[in-house]
C-alpha cells in the first residue's frame, strides 16, 4: 500500500485531471465486464498496462509484482469453475475415476475459467492504473465534485489513512520480535506471529484512537479540508477515452460473431 502511495505521487500521470483519470478506468473497467470476452480482457490488460507503466512511469516490474497479488485467489477460484464431477466420463477432456464418478475438466469449463481468469486480470489493471496514478487525496476531491455523499468520502479518507497506521504497527511489531530471534525457527515463528495477530489488533486501535483525537484536537469537524491543485483539461483529451471503448466494444462484438459466443 505504502508503495502504491509512493508512485502515485511520482507518476508522470499526476498533473493529469484525476477526472480523466478516473473516466478512464471506470469506463474500461466498465466495457471488460460487460464483454465477458477472453480477447478484450487481455486487451484491456494490455492497454491499461501500457498507460501504467509508459505513460505513468511506473517500473515494469513493480507492475507485475502487483498483477501477481491476485493470482493465489484467481488459481483457486479458476480451479473450482474448471473442474468437475459427473457420472458421464464423455463431457470431459481429461478425467480420472474415483469414488464412483468422473472428476475432470470440459471444454465449457476450461472456457469460463479462462474467461474468468483474464477478465480479473484485466479489471485489477484498471484498478491498478488509477492507483498508480492518482494519489488518494486527488480522488477524494473528484469524488466530491461528483456530489458523492460528504459521509461516505470522508470514510474513504479515514480508512486509507488508518491503513498505514495498521502497517506501521505491524512493521515495528515485526522488526522488535526478529531482532529478538522470534522468527529463528519454525515454531518460534509460529509463536511469534500468533502474538503478532493478537496484540496487533488492540495496539492498531489504540493507535488509531489517539490520532483521531489528535485531530479532535486540532478543529477536526468531520471532514478533513486538503489543498490539493485544480487540473484543467479540455473536451478533445476524452476523445482518446471514447476510441479505446469504442474499440474494445467492436472487438467484444466481432469476437461474439466469430467465435458464436465462446470467447
Amino acid at each position: 500500500m505504502i508503495y502504491i502511495d509512493k508512485y502515485a505521487y511520482l507518476s508522470k500521470l499526476k498533473q493529469t485531471n484525476p477526472l480523466q483519470k478516473l473516466v478512464l478506468a471506470v469506463s474500461v473497467l466498465g466495457v471488460c465486464l460487460w464483454a465477458d470476452s477472453v480477447a478484450v480482457s487481455i486487451l484491456t490488460l494490455l492497454i491499461m498496462g501500457w498507460y501504467t507503466v509508459c505513460k505513468g512511469g511506473t517500473p515494469v516490474g513493480i507492475f507485475i509484482r502487483l498483477m501477481l497479488v491476485p493470482l493465489s485467489f484467481l488459481v483457486i477460484g479458476v480451479l473450482t469453475i474448471a473442474v468437475n464431477v459427473s457420472g458421464d466420463k464423455d463431457v470431459f477432456v481429461f478425467s480420472v475415476y474415483a469414488f464412483g464418478m468422473y472428476i475432470g475438466v470440459s471444454q465449457s469449463g476450461i472456457l469460463s475459467a479462462a474467461n474468468l481468469f483474464f477478465k480479473a486480470l484485466g479489471a485489477v489493471s484498471c484498478l491498478y492504473y488509477l492507483s498508480l496514478s492518482t494519489p488518494m487525496v486527488d480522488l477524494l476531491a473528484v469524488l466530491r465534485k461528483l456530489k458523492v455523499p460528504r459521509l461516505m468520502v470522508e470514510l474513504m479518507g479515514l480508512i486509507y489513512r488508518f491503513i498505514f497506521v495498521f502497517l506501521e504497527m505491524a512493521d515495528t511489531m515485526f522488526t522488535a520480535q526478529n531482532s529478538r530471534l522470534g522468527y529463528a525457527g519454525l515454531s518460534s515463528g509460529y509463536r511469534s506471529l500468533a502474538a503478532l495477530a493478537s496484540s496487533l489488533f488492540i495496539r492498531s486501535y489504540q493507535r488509531a484512537d489517539e490520532l483521531y483525537i489528535a485531530l479532535e484536537a486540532r478543529g477536526y469537524d468531520g471532514e478533513l479540508s486538503v489543498i490539493h491543485e485544480q487540473a484543467e483539461t479540455h473536451w478533445t483529451e476524452y476523445i482518446p477515452i471514447v476510441l479505446i471503448n469504442l474499440f474494445l466494444i467492436a472487438v467484444a462484438l466481432f469476437s461474439k460473431q466469430l467465435t458464436g459466443g465462446l470467447l
